[in-house]
């Protein structure tokens, strides 16, 4: 019996038509993102279901074996971001199970999105990339491709044209925005069009970023009725 990551969620007024599981940051937790959802500004018969897991709490080597919420252990903060890959797959294939929970709940996969904020937006990447199932998308903010080398033998077809939308803070001091355009110009190699918008913040999200995030899903909840 699969074992889920602890979750909020936030359902829709109406009929549950599509769903987003949002990845909160490194020592955050799956509360971050909850009070923003109003500012997505989705039509009121959207009916997108919002899951927040929480990561595990593991050592995070760069904050001294802290423990401390995290998708995976980041090893070295040079501009290369080492990090620890097994672990991230890990957290990947306990999002994949989060996606066929709502699958099994009625919920077409092609209507499924994940949002990533950071070290969220890096699993978003590396679950989705490679996930076996036709997905909505992914709203990566403020993040990094942290798997770019593996992605050419990993990419899965179905999603060979999924829509991506990059959002990144031109003054990030935490994950800098050379970071953001390096994931750009890595899935543009893999034959992806990711849509880009960068904004004048640090490692942070902002209310334009959040009202851009809301109409690009909009938009693509639209495509796929």
């Amino acid at each position: 019996m699969t074992t889920y990551l602890p979750c909020q969620s936030r359902e829709p007024e109406g009929p549950v038509r599509a769903s987003v599981i949002w990845l909160h940051g490194l020592g955050a937790d799956g509360g971050d993102f909850v009070p923003v959802v109003p500012y997505l500004e989705l039509p009121a018969d959207a009916g997108v279901r919002f899951v927040f897991p929480n990561a595990p709490v593991r050592p995070v080597t760069v904050n001294g074996g802290m423990r401390m919420p995290a998708w995976y252990d980041i090893l070295e903060m040079n501009i290369d971001r080492k990090i620890d890959q097994a672990s991230l797959d890990v957290s990947a294939q306990q999002i994949g199970d989060l996606i066929e929970r709502e699958i099994a709940c009625g919920v077409p996969s092609e209507r499924i999105f994940l949002f990533g904020f950071s070290q969220g937006g890096a699993v978003a990447y590396h679950t989705a990339l490679r996930y076996p199932k036709k997905l909505g998308g992914v709203a990566a903010l403020s993040t990094y491709l942290a798997t770019a080398d593996r992605m050419a033998a990993e990419m899965d077809a179905v999603n060979a044209e999924l829509p991506i939308l990059i959002c990144h803070g031109s003054q990030d001091d935490v994950v800098p925005l050379q970071l953001g355009q390096r994931a750009r110009e890595a899935l543009q190699g893999l034959g992806l069009a990711p849509q880009w918008h960068d904004y004048p913040m640090a490692h942070e999200v902002c209310l334009p970023e959040l009202q851009q995030l809301g109409t690009w899903l909009t938009q693509h909840l639209s495509e796929e009725e």
